[in-house]
């Protein structure tokens, strides 16, 4: 399998300057496990081929268990994840699908969040999850093949 075109941030280097310094950025004040699972499950949202590959790679580095890996599709339903991780993917599904609701981010995903997460993590989750997000759009508009990238 071939991209269609070169990635965008080897096109712009400096639009992959600017991600990664978001990225970095988003890695201080949040769990880097947390980080992850919310990566994989936007990914998974998005249908990111490459980031759904990626993630559950840097999640297990950094500790996480393949059971809860396997369960983050269905973290409603599954006993392995604490309320704040709950709260996390919550807000996650709901900022990956903006398009899909009247009101997109409701009062009871927020307050949830919010009872989890201070204002500086909220804004780390935040950025993470839009982080994310750009990353999952410019892998499937160019339908970057899984494997290119390795994780470190």
């Amino acid at each position: 399998m071939h991209a269609r075109m070169n990635h965008p941030v080897m096109v712009l280097p400096e639009a992959m300057n600017v991600l990664q310094s978001l990225g970095n950025l988003t890695k201080q004040g949040l769990p880097e496990k947390l980080l992850e699972l919310v990566h994989l499950r936007a990914s998974q949202i998005n249908g990111c081929s490459v980031c759904v590959d990626m993630h559950p790679k840097i999640a297990r580095k950094a500790g996480e268990t393949d059971e809860r890996l396997f369960a983050v599709s269905a973290w409603r339903d599954a006993p392995y994840f604490s309320e704040a991780e709950r709260a996390a993917l919550a807000l996650t599904e709901a900022v990956t699908r903006l398009a899909d609701r009247e009101d997109p981010v409701s009062d009871t995903i927020w307050n949830e969040a919010a009872k989890h997460f201070d204002e500086r993590e909220l804004a780390t989750l935040i950025l993470s999850i839009a982080t994310i997000n750009v990353w999952n759009r410019l892998n499937a508009t160019i339908k970057m093949p899984v494997g290119v990238w390795k994780v470190a």
